[in-house]
């Protein structure tokens, strides 16, 4: 099995709704603000080749949206989607598996691009993977979360034939990973757990946006469930910990991977690193 890091570039968003009730004279600390209160966050994919497998996890932003649309989120730096695929060696019709942690728009915003007025999936040959409890979710969504969930971005898949749900009884339809859900940040979110020689890789999405938002009371303005975030993300921080896991950090702007450990405080990171140190 290989993993490759792919990069889609940088947004900003606002550092009070990436917080929630968290204020900003501590959370600036690790994540600083501009004058408009927004912060730097990246859209960290990853791409796991296995056998004849070449499964994307999450695409980023992606590029069909109109000008009005960008002028919120304030797309920066030199990485982008395709561009990272070629670095891995990979082209869009080499993926055989696109699959979704959830239906963000920058998380799945760029499983689907805008040929001549005509909405494509930019990876012609791959099985779309969501799960149909977050499929109708997404489908028929609550006016909180409407924005974030865009049809451009969703209903192609399912038009194109390509989509399937992961069956919530089995573990995971990949020998590469297992799965662990959570519904307070949107409900039934996929985390991979990815089996990598002697590590557990998980891929974050965001339950963990960041290295900043490890105690417990870090919980993104965003997120559905507030309450439910925290049951899940104790849970799983220990779990963590206890098992050393490598935590893959989508959103970080800084860094690609940590660990964390437990102290007196709570859970908290141990340190951090390039994904490809353990490579």
């Amino acid at each position: 099995m290989n993993l490759h890091v792919i990069n889609t570039g940088f947004f900003k968003l606002d550092g009070g709704a990436m917080f929630g009730v968290v204020p900003k004279s501590i959370w600036q600390k690790t994540n600083p603000a501009n004058d408009l209160n927004l912060c730097d966050w990246a859209m960290r994919c990853l791409l796991i080749e296995d056998g004849n497998q070449r499964i994307l996890i999450d695409n980023g932003i992606g590029t069909k949206q109109d000008a009005k649309f960008f002028s919120h989120y304030y797309l920066h730096g030199n990485d982008t989607l395709t561009s990272s695929l070629q670095q891995a060696g990979c082209q869009p019709g080499d993926i055989t598996d696109m699959f979704l942690t959830h239906l963000h728009f920058d998380h799945c915003g760029g499983g689907v691009v805008n040929n001549n007025d005509k909405l494509e999936l930019a990876f012609p040959r791959a099985t779309y993977w969501s799960n149909a409890d977050h499929w109708k979710w997404a489908t028929q969504p609550n006016a909180r979360e409407k924005a974030s969930f865009i049809k451009e971005n969703i209903l192609p898949m399912e038009q194109s034939g390509q989509l399937k749900f992961v069956d919530p009884a089995v573990s995971s339809p990949f020998s590469s990973f297992d799965l662990f859900y959570a519904s307070g940040h949107t409900d039934k979110m996929m985390i991979p757990k990815i089996k990598y020689k002697n590590h557990v890789i998980c891929f974050m999405a965001d339950l963990l946006p960041s290295v900043g938002h490890i105690p417990l009371p870090y919980v993104m303005g965003y997120d559905t469930r507030p309450l439910l975030t925290l049951e899940e993300k104790e849970r799983f921080l220990n779990e963590a910990a206890d098992n050393q896991y490598v935590l893959f950090l989508e959103h970080d702007p800084v860094n690609e991977c940590c660990t964390v450990k437990r102290t007196e405080k709570g859970v908290r990171v141990d340190r951090t690193f390039d994904l490809k140190e353990i490579l």
